[in-house]
């Protein structure tokens, strides 16, 4: 039971490092952005409003679902879901539609794959812990 309460509590943090990620990008001013980062900011420009949509439902149902884990409910599990399929959604708009990898190579996939991984690990937890009684 410890190593729940570790885990889902890692997991907790990393939501919320998501939560101002998310809050950074979307009151970033672009223009300084652009001074440093032209790639970036063009990308944020371009981002349609679905995007962004997607984006946020990402992070604040992700940290709902950590919230949900935290409090020892199933719950956690449709709300990781629903998160992992807006990162999908989000990073392959990104990916798919834009010039960042030919612009920046293709180490700016690494961070995203991570993402996903934590998105995928996280839904596999509740799951698990859904399914042996830990969550109620």
């Amino acid at each position: 039971m410890r190593t729940f309460w570790i885990v889902s509590g890692l997991l907790f943090v990393w939501a919320l490092i998501g939560d101002m990620a998310y809050l950074a990008q979307v009151t970033a001013d672009l223009d300084e952005l652009a001074k440093t980062d032209p790639i970036s900011a063009s990308a944020f420009r371009t981002m349609p409003e679905w995007v962004w949509t997607a984006y946020a439902v990402a992070v604040w149902v992700g940290t709902l679902g950590a919230i949900a884990l935290l409090l020892r409910r199933k719950w956690a599990v449709p709300l990781y879901a629903v998160s992992l399929i807006a990162v999908i959604l989000q990073f392959g708009w990104t990916f798919l539609a834009t010039q960042l990898i030919e612009a920046k190579g293709a180490d700016v996939l690494i961070f995203p794959a991570v993402i996903i991984a934590v998105g995928a690990f996280s839904l596999w937890w509740a799951m698990k812990h859904a399914k042996s009684g830990v969550l109620k």
